[in-house]
């Protein structure tokens, strides 16, 4: 599987809720680089890129977007991610477009490599093709 929704167990009491990411628990791999994304234009997209080396896992801390999965040319999959209890886990080589961001949209993403420009794979047909003999 190169994706998972992923469901948190909300803690706390009555002063409020907490939401506790261990690596390896919650998190299904030690992470080294946490960044947040906001302020996302109407029509703007993020993403639009699949990774060789990074996995990473997408949390909606506020407001609401959409993800579009891509593991091959034919599938693709759509995931809301609406609520900080709720993750969403891609690995390594997963194309991923995240769009329709509400305004008030912060999505946390939580990753298991530190930034490398040289990771990325940009353009949709190089990326099938790379997904493709890496089978």
């Amino acid at each position: 599987m190169k994706f998972e929704e992923l469901n948190f167990d909300i803690l706390g009491d009555e002063r409020g809720a907490l939401i506790a990411l261990q690596a390896n628990q919650q998190v299904p791999f030690s992470f080294q680089r946490v960044f947040y994304i906001f302020n996302v234009t109407d029509d703007g997209k993020r993403g639009c890129h699949a990774n060789r080396k990074s996995e990473f896992v997408l949390i909606c801390l506020h407001g609401k977007c959409r993800v579009k999965i891509r593991c091959d040319k034919e599938r693709e999959h759509i995931v809301v991610l609406d609520s900080p209890d709720r993750g969403l886990w891609l690995d390594k080589m997963v194309w991923k477009e995240m769009y329709d961001f509400s305004r008030d949209a912060v999505l946390m993403v939580i990753s298991n490599e530190l930034y490398d420009p040289e990771e990325y794979i940009n353009d949709f047909e190089q990326y099938v093709c790379e997904a493709s003999t890496s089978r």
